[in-house]
């Protein structure tokens, strides 16, 4: 009965939200009005549906129960750890207490010594140096490899007269059938005898009462202070060191190779001190030894420190092979390095930032598995969102590895031309004659029909001269004569069996036609033989006695007759008079 009540109380709610609507139905698109008395069709159903059918019951048993949740987050041992670290650097010992298990204390003493037990623990855990959180296990059922029962986690351990005292976790099934991590009993009871045998830094005993007593976010101000002053002497160091390798460096590399330039050298300086700073601050860490928490964050920042600093170094070193490698090609297969080897520093790159990204999260404690299968799920959306991108990324692939166009070259792509600059992952580069710089997809420039002007082995000189129309017979005979000697006894003129012809009379001209190549790729070079042969072709042609022809045109005028004139006149007098 209460489910029918809901079901009628929602549908009078849209009822009396559609009887709201009524008023400004008339301002509503013809699709929302539409949409309306759907809505209000459904309404009244579902209320003839009230009692037309009853909903059968459901068993209890087909009821599935959400999985329970721990509110203090003890379901892995590491999630425990780092929560009852969190809860003591709050201050809150009534909570921290109850990450322990305290069934061996007496009801009455539990509430007294729970939070002393639990704040001595915190700091037991954060004076010791080789605590690490983040090597606990995420598992919910815990490291199974430790040698340990399934139910036991190892936190830490201390040796006394060699006894081995160890503080351990342990998994415990709550009423509600929830699995969680406290530290165990056995390990409560050995807290004050730990805090016995272990002692404050022997650097505090000589340092004021003050900057030890005075906590800045649970740590004291002394090891702010010493982190800071690590940090500067870090930088100072690294950066010194790395000036120094660079120097070391040098002559080793030019035993190797003297082209490689000094610029690039000079570029691993940066990557080489950041690596340095993220090893000497990861030591230096160890050697302040602030609290557990802020020991994990400085750890997960040092380790992003050496991840990002060997990528760095990885992608430098990746510029200073590629342009040694290039400059090694350049007088055997210039085209390639040039269009080729810029692209594979690319991908290179990119995988060097892929590995160094999976690296961090899963030195972080990221499960990289999750991820990459996650990311693989979603490569098929990717793929389909982003088809113009890999289908850009293909044709670049495609043009470096087929060649019809490399860097440096000029051609004609569509009804443009100039000289490309640039092969990109998405995109070409081309700048065309007027200077401007034009960026054509590479998928669509892959399937351009391209001209590539700078391939030719020799260049065509192909032109026709129109003699005028009263050249006579012999005048061109000793033209043809002439141009062929003249094209022959040029070695850089490659002629065929008629290399100059007289193909016919035009309407204004007889055209002879000159049928040759010229052996030379410059174009340069071309263009002064073709004017050299120009200009002794039109000396043979005025030495035969004729000229080049120029197009004319006849223009016919008509003159009228002298009576209609005056016939014309006369008539446009009377017309006038008669106005």
């Amino acid at each position: 009965m209460a489910a029918h009540l809901q079901k009628f109380s929602k549908a009078t709610l849209v009822l009396g939200f559609a009887g709201r609507a009524r008023n400004f139905g008339k301002k509503m698109p013809p699709n929302r009005k539409i949409f309306l008395c759907i809505g209000r069709a459904a309404c009244f159903l579902a209320l003839s549906g009230l009692s037309a059918q009853t909903p059968p019951e459901v068993s209890k048993a087909e009821v599935k129960e959400a999985p329970a949740q721990d509110p203090l987050n003890r379901l892995s041992p590491q999630s425990s750890a780092i929560a009852f670290l969190e809860t003591c650097r709050s201050g809150n010992f009534e909570r921290a207490a109850r990450y322990l298990n305290l069934d061996r204390l007496p009801r009455d003493q539990r509430l007294n010594d729970g939070p002393r037990l639990a704040q001595q623990l915190g700091r037991l855990l954060d004076r010791d140096a080789e605590f690490d959180v983040a090597a606990l296990s995420k598992d919910p059922r815990g490291d199974l490899s430790d040698g340990l029962p399934e139910d036991r986690e190892r936190i830490e351990s201390w040796d006394l007269n060699g006894k081995k005292l160890e503080i351990q976790l342990e998994r415990r099934t709550r009423r509600a059938g929830l699995a969680v991590w406290t530290f165990s009993s056995d390990s409560v009871e050995l807290i004050p005898q730990l805090v016995q045998i272990t002692s404050d830094s022997t650097i505090e005993r000589y340092i004021p009462t003050s900057l030890v007593a005075w906590n800045v976010a649970g740590t004291p101000v002394w090891r702010w202070i010493a982190l800071v002053l690590l940090v500067v002497v870090v930088v100072a160091v690294s950066r010194k060191l790395a000036h120094l390798a660079i120097s070391l460096l040098r002559p080793l590399v030019g035993t190797l190779g003297r082209k490689i330039e000094r610029a690039r050298l000079d570029a691993l300086a940066s990557p080489i001190q950041l690596l340095l700073a993220g090893i000497f601050l990861r030591a230096g860490v160890e050697w302040v030894n602030p609290p557990a928490l802020l020991r994990l964050n400085l750890a997960r920042s040092c380790t992003l420190l050496l991840v990002c600093g060997a990528a760095w170094l990885l992608a430098k070193m990746v510029d200073v092979i590629v342009g040694h490698i290039r400059l090694k090609l350049e007088s055997r297969h210039n085209t390639f390095s040039r269009s080729a080897m810029p692209l594979v520093s690319r991908v290179v790159k990119i995988t060097i930032v892929v590995f160094a990204a999976t690296a961090v999260m899963a030195s972080w404690g990221y499960n990289t598995n999750t991820i990459l299968t996650g990311v693989g799920i979603g490569g098929v959306a990717i793929a389909l969102a982003a088809q113009k991108t890999i289908e850009n990324l293909f044709g670049g692939v495609a043009v470096v590895s087929d060649r019809p166009v490399t860097v440096g070259d000029f051609c004609k792509f569509g009804e443009r031309v100039g000289t490309v600059e640039d092969i990109g992952l998405r995109s070409t580069r081309v700048r065309t004659l007027d200077r401007t710089l034009v960026s054509i997809p590479n998928g669509e420039f892959s399937s351009m029909v391209l001209e590539n002007f700078s391939r030719r082995d020799k260049v065509w000189f192909h032109p026709t001269f129109n003699l005028r129309r009263d050249t006579e017979p012999g005048q061109v005979r000793r033209i043809l004569e002439s141009i062929r000697h003249i094209l022959t006894e040029n070695p850089k003129v490659e002629v065929g069996v008629m290399p100059v012809r007289f193909v016919g009379a035009g309407s204004y001209s007889l055209d002879i036609e000159v049928f040759a190549y010229i052996r030379t790729t410059d174009y340069d070079e071309y263009l002064q033989f073709q004017q050299d042969l120009l200009l002794r072709i039109m000396d043979a042609i005025s030495a035969a006695g004729t000229a080049l022809a120029i197009p004319t045109q006849a223009s016919i005028a008509y003159e009228v007759s002298n009576h209609r004139e005056q016939d014309r006149t006369s008539y446009l007098e009377g017309a006038h008079n008669v106005s």
